[in-house]
Order: structure tokens, then C-alpha cells, then sequence
């Protein structure tokens, strides 16, 4: 029995002397230890601080953002309103041809009057609707030489420079475009 009295007296003696030298260890160290509390506060408010004004600056970029992105937006449906003004001024001029063909050939089947307005529209749909400039641009001569090839045929048989009873010209560039 004396033996587990000596025993647990050791245990409990162990026990004082690890809490005795903690307690030491905390006493030594306190100051260090209120030293890294406070440097760690401060880094908390500094982080808290930098992130603020992280957060501002980003509401600022996304501001910028939303403004160049509202300023293109409506350019581009300002541009947009304009393409499909032109397109339909094309469309009316594309027309008017038509009617220019028809007066000028009284003779000719409407369906060939149709077939010169259809080419025309192909012309303008292909250069409306190019990728890159070259095409638009190969695409928009195309059309310029067409169209000025069946004004040119309907000016020439309403001089009557010309008696055949159709533009041969251009239908010719319908053939061979």
C-alpha cells in the first residue's frame, strides 16, 4: 500500500511540478505573449483595412466597367439602327431598280425583272454579311458594277441606243459573275 501512496504522491508531484513550470513559463513569457497578441490585433485591423480598400477600388473598377460597358452598348445599338437604315435604304434602292428594268423593258417577263432584283439582293446580303474587309469590299464593287450595268442597260434601251429586248449586259454578269 505504501507503494501506491508513494506512487500516487509522485504522480501528484509530477503533476505540481508541470503546472509549476507552465505557470513559470507563462510568467517569463508574458510579455512576449502580450507583445504577439497586440501584433496580431494590429495585423487584423491593417488586413481589415487593406481589404476596405481593396473593396472600394473594386467598386470603383466595376463602376468604370459597367460605364465603358453602358457606353459601348449603346454605341453599338446606335450603330446597329444605322446598318439596318443603310441596309434598307440598299433594299429601297434595289427597288427602284427594279422598277427602272421594268419601265425601261416594258416587254420583259417580270420574272426576269425578279432575277435582276434577286441577284442584286444576293450581292448586298453577301456583302452585308462578310467577315473581313477584302470580302465586304469584293462583295460591295460586285454589286456597285451590277447595279451600275443595269442603269446603264435600261438608260442605253430607253435612248434607244440600244434595241435588243433585254439588258444582255446584265444578264451577262448574272452568268458570269
Amino acid at each position: 500500500m505504501t507503494t501506491l501512496k508513494n506512487w500516487v504522491f509522485a504522480i501528484v508531484h509530477l503533476f505540481h511540478s508541470v503546472k509549476s513550470e507552465n505557470l513559470q513559463w507563462q510568467q517569463d513569457n508574458q510579455g512576449s505573449q502580450a507583445r504577439l497578441k497586440q501584433a496580431q490585433v494590429l495585423a487584423e485591423k491593417a488586413l481589415e483595412a487593406e481589404l476596405k480598400k481593396k473593396s472600394v477600388q473594386l467598386e470603383h473598377d466595376i463602376a468604370l466597367l459597367k460605364t465603358r460597358h453602358d457606353a459601348e452598348l449603346s454605341m453599338f445599338k446606335t450603330k446597329c439602327k444605322q446598318d439596318v437604315k443603310d441596309y434598307k435604304q440598299y433594299l429601297d434602292s434595289l427597288d427602284q431598280l427594279k422598277r427602272s428594268i421594268q419601265t425601261s423593258y416594258t416587254r420583259l417577263p417580270e420574272a426576269v425583272a425578279f432575277t435582276i432584283h434577286h441577284h442584286a439582293k444576293h450581292l448586298l446580303n453577301e456583302m452585308w454579311e462578310a467577315d473581313n474587309f477584302e470580302a465586304k469590299m469584293h462583295y460591295e464593287m460586285q454589286l456597285i458594277t451590277f447595279m451600275t450595268t443595269v442603269h446603264e442597260d435600261a438608260r442605253l434601251h430607253l435612248e434607244g441606243i440600244v434595241t435588243e429586248n433585254l439588258p444582255e449586259r446584265t444578264l451577262q454578269l448574272i452568268q458570269h459573275p
